[in-house]
């Protein structure tokens, strides 16, 4: 007989648990097509198909991240982000999700210009630079450690933080429309003085028309 393969179960989450995944979640419509992009563990796509019943791909480099959204009942597709979305047709998704990976791009332009072409909206989240302990460490003469940002300066993998206003900016001049966005401290959203209270910022945006 066969031998039997062990049954992994795949990880549940909650909205209590991932106010993020819960940020973005809401603004994606039920059964839409999503791709993800560096996608880790493919938790962010399981949330998302059991909380809006989607379908969703993965786009993931690491070998150990691969095998876990095998593990968690995920599509995904080993390949380098950076090195572009030329597998993917145009208009071939609803949304396409960079989550709290923007920081850590090489390409900004290039990877938001083929986020645009590969679907009709597109989410990205990062760790807003601007909060008010980041700007207060830098006064004290030391980059930023903190919950969103937790890597030393010498190890750290982000290279292109930004602000809200940098981002915003960034969208006026490449052709983005920003539709919607949120701000977040925790599981708290931020709607007074967002640039400077808000640990988290989310954006939903499209092409300009």
């Amino acid at each position: 007989m066969p031998s039997q393969q062990p049954v992994i179960e795949p990880r549940s989450f909650s909205l209590e648990a991932r106010p993020d995944f819960a940020a973005i979640a809401a603004w994606v419509k039920p059964g839409a097509k999503v791709l993800d992009l560096g996608c880790g563990d493919g938790s962010l796509l399981y949330f998302l198909r059991n909380s809006r019943d989607i379908r969703g791909y993965g786009v993931e480099i690491d070998d150990s991240n691969v095998l876990a959204c095998f593990n968690n009942g995920v599509n995904v597709i080993q390949s380098d982000l950076e090195s572009g979305l030329q597998s993917f047709e145009s208009d071939s998704f609803d949304y396409v999700v960079l989550s709290q990976t923007l920081q850590a791009v090489k390409h900004t332009e290039g990877i938001v210009k083929e986020m645009l072409r590969v679907s009709k909206e597109a989410i990205v989240s990062f760790p807003n630079f601007g909060y008010w302990k980041n700007r207060f460490q830098v006064m004290l003469g030391h980059m930023p450690v903190s919950e969103t940002l937790p890597y030393q300066w010498f190890d750290t993998p982000n290279i292109h933080n930004c602000t809200l206003g940098d981002f915003e900016q960034f969208c006026c001049q490449h052709g983005a429309r920003i539709l919607e966005r949120r701000i977040m401290s925790r599981s708290r959203q931020v709607t007074f003085l967002p640039n400077l209270f808000g640990m988290l910022a989310f954006y939903r945006f499209e092409r300009q028309k």
